[in-house]
């Protein structure tokens, strides 16, 4: 059986998200998905709109997840190597990076393979709050 993993915010749900699952799943028999709790969100400096609790239960709830898991940290080969994954699945967005490019020798030497997966361009939670945020705003200016 190959388990694969993939981690995530997943906050304010969208078509990359599941693209990325849906792509993930493809490739494994099973699929965990780390949620970040939300005092690691934090590590970017943000917060997270939509509370952990619901995040998770929205990635659990997914028919491409088999099973979705709180993500304390940032250590994604702890987390493989914890739920015995052969595959981690990534956007593409980090390929070809330093950190990315000294995770792949550290994976390859415990035998854990890195997908990475096309980046869905137009689309992400920060484009989202970008635009909330300035409706919010429009909004707010109206109704002085």
């Amino acid at each position: 059986m190959v388990i694969g993993y993939t981690a995530g915010v997943y906050d304010l749900f969208h078509i990359g998200h599941l693209n990325l699952l849906k792509n993930a799943k493809g490739m494994c028999d099973k699929l965990v998905v780390g949620v970040t709790v939300d005092e690691l969100v934090s590590y970017k400096g943000k917060k997270a709109m939509i509370p952990f609790e619901d995040r998770i239960e929205i990635v659990r709830s997914i028919k491409y997840v088999d099973a979705a898991v709180p993500q304390y940290n940032m250590d994604k080969l702890e987390a493989c190597k914890k739920l015995n994954a052969q595959i981690l699945f990534v956007g593409d967005d980090w390929y070809g990076t330093d950190k990315w490019k000294a995770y792949e020798k550290e994976f390859e030497e415990a035998g854990i393979k890195i997908v990475y997966f096309p980046y869905t361009k137009g689309t992400s939670s920060t484009q989202i709050r970008k635009a909330l945020n300035y409706i919010r705003k429009d909004t707010l200016e109206d109704v002085k």
